[in-house]
């Protein structure tokens, strides 16, 4: 049916639905447990949040409130499908997946961070991506290594 034969309000609502899927990254998606159990629990809610959406009666508030649950379920769904459990470290000789580890700057910044997947990375709370440049340039070093990232050198202190 042509749009011209819908209601205006249909149509706004439809684009409206429109969401653009999560992009899901081309590296390996390799996973922490505590970061499968987040991605699981994320899964979950997103379930439970387009569930909720079902039982709305108004099928344009419906649709608008669906959407980015739905879209959420299958970014989710996928990377649930795709993990790769990683076990923990079982040396602390050298950085590795699942490390901790902690490295001075140059300018004496002292800097702790756990070495995870993509979606369980979050900087601000001591956790960076295994496929960020610090990270990579710090995995397969030891303790008293110096790495350079641009114009400044990280010495690892501690791995654990």
């Amino acid at each position: 049916m042509a749009v011209a034969f819908t209601k205006e309000e249909s149509f706004e609502t439809a684009s409206e639905t429109l969401i653009p899927d999560r992009p899901i990254s081309a590296h390996p998606n390799l996973v922490t447990e505590a970061g499968l159990k987040a991605l699981e629990l994320q899964l979950q809610q997103a379930r439970e949040a387009y569930d909720a959406s079902s039982t709305i009666e108004d099928v344009n508030e419906r649709r608008r409130q669906a959407a980015s649950p739905l879209r959420d379920l299958r970014y989710f769904a996928a990377r649930v499908r795709t993990a790769q459990l990683v076990p923990d470290p079982t040396s602390i000789d050298t950085v590795a997946f699942g490390s901790t580890v902690t490295f001075s700057r140059d300018d004496g910044r002292v800097q702790t961070y756990r070495i995870v997947g993509e979606d369980e990375a979050d900087p601000k709370a001591g956790s960076i991506s295994f496929v960020s440049p610090v990270a990579r340039l710090l995995i397969g070093k030891a303790v008293g290594d110096v790495v350079s990232v641009g114009d400044q050198e990280l010495e690892i202190t501690a791995i654990s």
